[in-house]
């Protein structure tokens, strides 16, 4: 038996959860959220908590046991907390503007770099960090690792975009002639 997808979801006070024939919409403060249910679980509903099972013990049920627990269980999480994560910006001359759904960088290249962000997902500037906020997981991961590839942290001198909680491993120069 999966270790994740045998513990229950707790439903908290404010949060809707609905299943239909093969979607689990979960409504809270925060917005909506929906998602498609694998036909080799089930999903049941008993009182405040929710309860993923697996259909039988095959390798792909038992694989989507613990995988549509852990995607319920954020989906409650995002709609009643939301989730973030924030990047810095490191580099002479880099700048970062704008805000909303909508960055302007300048990120050493020679023209400014333009990113728009998807739908449910708003940014934050301040200075020369960024905050990416939404109550989807997968989409707030999604857009931070998109702003981060647009130019990467370098080894040498680390400059680049980066997650805040990141360590970059540097390398050392140029031996010199000895």
């Amino acid at each position: 038996m999966s270790r994740i997808g045998k513990l229950p979801v707790v439903i908290p006070a404010g949060v809707t959860i609905t299943v239909d024939s093969g979607d689990v919409t979960v409504t809270g403060p925060k917005g909506s959220l929906k998602q498609f249910i694998v036909p080799d679980v089930t999903v049941k509903i008993d009182g405040d908590q929710l309860i993923v099972e697996r259909v039988d013990d095959s390798k792909p049920a038992k694989s989507h046991h613990g995988l549509m627990r852990a995607l319920i269980n954020n989906m409650v999480i995002g709609v009643t907390n939301g989730f973030s994560r924030e990047l810095e910006v490191n580099g002479v001359g880099f700048r970062v503007g704008g805000g909303g759904r909508a960055l302007e960088l300048a990120l050493g290249y020679s023209h400014p770099v333009k990113y728009e962000a998807p739908e449910g997902v708003s940014l934050t500037v301040d200075k020369m960090n960024i905050k990416v906020e939404g109550i989807s997981k997968q989409l707030v991961g999604q857009t931070a690792a998109e702003i981060r590839s647009l130019r990467k942290p370098e080894p040498y001198k680390g400059k680049g975009i980066k997650y805040i909680d990141e360590q970059i491993r540097r390398k050392a120069g140029k031996a010199g002639k000895v």
